[in-house]
């Protein structure tokens, strides 16, 4: 077992079961052995007080961590290590179950409404916290304290345009446009549940600007291929992260559908993956040669052995599934170990449509792999293809002399 060398206080008899918690954790022999210096440095002052550990609450972490630094103390003290032993303690029954606070009127409709977004719209993490911080904004009333709600019975189409323009002028135009799609939805879903009675929806006034006026930026396929011989193997990511670069680039997956993968979507045998997409919707998709062997090779070495069902899990304890953001933060380290521009990983989609069609792949088969529901939606890439666009541009007139 760990070597605890000083008597650790009020925490002595379940410091030692605290320890094999953060071991089956995932928590390495090293992290843990900290961890319980922590602990047993918190026992120490808890006694000193003439307190037990069935004492110990989260409204007391700020005073211990403040005495460790006026004490001298190197070691950093980390919260998440006091949230662990909270939880380790209430599930020993030391502690009680933290009472929790009703929820005020305007905290049940966004539950209720977060709920809605998640089952009906079957919206992303991400994209739910967004939808859900812009209703909040916009339902809080002014007058009464953080948790009260405006009057929906009183709602105008003139405070829908205010909001939205006090929206427009601290945001860029994409945001702008996103607060759009957000507060739309919002005012659907209380016409919806009979909570207005007028079409607000239908007064939110649109973003000013030109649908696709820009190109879709993209990576060459060199550096494409440079983000990916960026994971040598020499970092304890570099198995996962070469698997996730290689699903964007050649298959054109969404942060989220990397996140959703399972191992049951890996279909060895057939050489097919089911990718979880947008709206409940499953696609089949062949699984190509690079993919599958880095995949095999994470799955090998580098993910370790859990019941968890994802395919990516977090590289430290506590393992647990990839959240979609994590993603892009792949993508961001390869460009910086390349000496590339930083970009997200949407810009590898971008960058597999464009090259499908400087081969002369047709709009048609690139919607299909990168599964658009719209095929003007694909179109977009249209704009790219220099050499089509060429053989049918008109001459340019001459000036008149």
């Amino acid at each position: 077992m760990l070597d605890i060398r000083r008597k650790p206080g009020a925490m002595g008899p379940y410091i030692e079961d605290f320890g094999v918690r953060l071991l089956s954790l995932g928590y390495t022999r090293g992290s843990t052995r900290g961890m319980l210096k922590v602990v047993g440095g918190l026992g120490r002052w808890l006694a000193e007080r003439g307190l037990t550990a069935a004492e110990f609450d989260e409204s007391m972490v700020a005073a211990f961590i403040k005495y460790r630094l006026d004490a001298g103390y190197r070691q950093k003290q980390h919260r998440r290590v006091f949230i662990l032993l909270l939880d380790f303690l209430r599930d020993q029954q030391v502690v009680p179950v933290a009472v929790v606070q009703p929820l005020g009127e305007l905290e049940v409709f966004l539950q209720d409404y977060r709920q809605w977004l998640i089952d009906e719209r079957d919206l992303a993490p991400t994209t739910v916290l967004r939808y859900v911080n812009l209703a909040r904004r916009f339902l809080r009333s002014p007058q009464g304290d953080r948790t009260s709600m405006i009057a929906l019975s009183l709602l105008s189409g003139g405070q829908v345009a205010s909001f939205m323009l006090e929206e427009s002028t601290r945001v860029s135009l994409g945001s702008a446009r996103g607060r759009v799609a957000e507060l739309r939805c919002l005012l659907r879903y209380l016409q919806l549940h009979d909570l207005v009675q007028l079409d607000l929806a239908a007064g939110v006034p649109s973003v000013a600007g030109w649908r696709d006026a820009d190109l879709p930026v993209s990576l060459v396929p060199s550096e494409v291929e440079q983000l990916v011989a960026s994971c040598t193997g020499s970092r304890s990511s570099d198995a996962r992260d070469r698997a996730i670069l290689l699903l964007l680039a050649r298959l054109g997956l969404r942060s989220i559908e990397v996140a959703r993968l399972q191992l049951e979507d890996l279909e060895w045998h057939a050489g097919e993956i089911v990718i979880r997409g947008k709206a409940g919707r499953n696609d089949r998709m062949p699984l190509p040669v690079d993919v599958g062997q880095a995949l095999a090779d994470y799955l090998q070495n580098g993910r370790p052995e859990t019941p968890e069902r994802h395919v990516f899990l977090t590289v430290r304890a506590r393992r647990k599934p990839i959240p979609p953001d994590l993603v892009a933060d792949v993508v961001r380290r390869a460009c910086r170990r390349s000496q590339l521009p930083v970009v997200g990983a949407h810009r590898l989609r971008h960058s597999l449509a464009t090259a499908m069609l400087a081969k002369g792949v047709s709009l048609r088969d690139i919607s299909q792999v990168l599964r658009h529901q719209d095929l003007a939606t694909t179109a977009v890439y249209a704009k790219v293809d220099m050499t089509s666009l060429r053989a049918v541009a008109a001459p340019w007139p001459k000036a008149a002399r």
